[in-house]
């Protein structure tokens, strides 16, 4: 969409307000079309790109663009699964939060107070270098931001003991409508005053207005981590195994599941000569001090080895590592399954996987498609993966009916259908198999009070 004569107007005013940092070249906005979800939507190029570097400048931004009708679009490491950060009318403009990338650790209150464009990755090194611990893991973490992880409320393995990105927010500022500022929660434990919107803004996906700053607990660093495998012959098994796990008093740090798909891939991509004979695997880490770990690691052991389930103990930190690193591979492994690969992070009770997982092989064989599962299987996160032709618009069909379906098996199972992808553009037709009318009214509802002109994020999760 060319520039219209009035957004190039306030663009023009904006470059002369923030030296450079607005870029209209073509080339540049092109760079900002696209995020990391894989399947085929369409895009288009925004309208500028604007870089601000504190919270002055993104209230500034935010109320010249709002009182001008201009929509806009927040974006972190552009690591999204479900089209969350993506222009899709053409009249949008993307705040980029690469330059808004500081943190400071107050050690004398286990907290951080960080900027939306830090490196996840980045603040766990640090605050690990103190003795402190930041628990939230996406396989993105490396280059997903603390903003873009915040808007999705993003998980990862160890979230089965440590809970989500929410769970460790305990203060929000930030933006809303017309550029007016909001402060919510404080560096403390414990707040009840008033309803609680930090916890209502995490996982907003950007459409409610655009965090500036974030104020993170942090809890201690564990001493020692232990991590098992464990390789089943059948795929009720292995739920069985995670509810008896889960029951036995031990908590794991992690809890990781791979199919039969998953293990080929992963042999395929980092030859680690993993047994392609089971019907999958399960990935466990035990965290905490040393002399417990190393006798909970071989509880778990025992417990699983009773079941008839054969287990192997990583000896070294190098061998820990290296099944991690293939763990975090998995979405590039089985990339190379198909040219199109699509990926659901549905949820479901952790008491139904053993009758769930058999029923989504069932489903993928329905619809003749290559399925690999992987995921947070202890906190009943799975990522379903359908593998297919992209040239083949058959393929693409036969694809799009299976997510459909495999929606409506997770709702009925009592599950969700995203754990930690959120909804964007890709999961909101079906958000209401879940919600229904009254939760979608009440969402819309919320929307419009936030950001009555529809102009934060337009377009993801729902219509307005």
């Amino acid at each position: 969409m060319a520039i219209s004569s009035k957004t190039e107007r306030v663009l023009e005013t904006l470059r002369k307000e923030f030296n450079g940092r607005v870029k209209i070249d073509v080339v540049e906005r092109v760079l900002y079309e696209k995020d990391a979800t894989a399947i085929p939507i369409e895009t288009k190029t925004p309208q500028a790109v604007i870089f601000p570097t504190n919270k002055s400048e993104v209230q500034k931004i935010v109320e010249i663009l709002y009182n001008e009708d201009i929509p806009m679009v927040p974006r972190g490491g552009g690591s999204c699964l479900t089209g969350g950060a993506v222009s899709l009318r053409g009249d949008e403009v993307i705040i980029s939060f690469e330059k808004m990338n500081r943190f400071k650790i107050d050690l004398d209150n286990a907290t951080v107070i960080a900027q939306p464009g830090v490196i996840t990755y980045q603040l766990q090194q640090a605050v690990e270098k103190q003795g402190l611990f930041y628990p939230p893991d996406p396989s993105s973490y490396k280059y997903s931001t603390i903003g873009g992880n915040i808007a999705e409320n993003a998980g990862g393995p160890r979230c089965v003991k440590y809970g989500v990105t929410r769970d460790y927010v305990l203060g929000l500022e930030g933006v809303i409508k017309y550029g007016e500022h909001f402060k919510f929660g404080a560096p403390v434990m414990k707040d009840v005053a008033g309803y609680d919107f930090t916890k209502f803004l995490i996982g907003s996906e950007g459409t409610l207005g655009i965090i500036t700053e974030a104020i993170l607990r942090l809890i201690p660093l564990p001493k020692e981590r232990k991590v098992l495998l464990a390789f089943f012959d059948s795929l009720e098994d292995v739920g069985k195994a995670v509810t008896k796990i889960m029951t036995s008093g031990i908590f794991p740090s992690a809890l990781e599941f791979m199919d039969r798909a998953c293990i080929k891939a992963v042999n395929d991509y980092k030859n680690l000569g993993l047994p392609e004979n089971k019907v999958g695997l399960l990935l466990i880490e035990v965290d905490g001090h040393p002399i417990a770990v190393q006798e909970e690691v071989m509880e778990v052991a025992k417990l699983l080895e009773s079941m008839g389930v054969s287990v192997k103990l990583a000896k070294t930190k190098e061998e820990e590592e290296k099944l991690w690193a293939a763990r975090r591979a998995l979405g590039p492994a089985i990339s190379k399954l198909g040219t199109g690969k699509v990926n659901e992070d549905i949820v479901v009770p952790r008491s139904k996987l053993a009758e769930y997982i058999p029923a989504v092989e069932r489903l993928a064989k329905k619809y003749n498609l290559v399925c690999a599962i992987f995921g947070h299987i202890g906190d009943g996160n799975l990522h379903v993966n359908f593998m297919f032709d992209r040239s083949n618009r058959d393929d693409l069909e036969r694809v799009e009916k299976a997510v459909e379906e495999l929606f409506k098996l997770t709702v009925n199972f009592g599950g969700s259908i995203t754990g930690e992808h959120g909804v964007g553009i890709t999961k909101k037709p079906f958000l209401k198999l879940q919600l229904g009318e009254v939760g979608i009214e009440l969402v819309k509802g919320v929307k419009k009070l936030f950001d009555p002109k529809n102009l934060f994020n337009p377009g993801k999760l729902v219509d307005v």
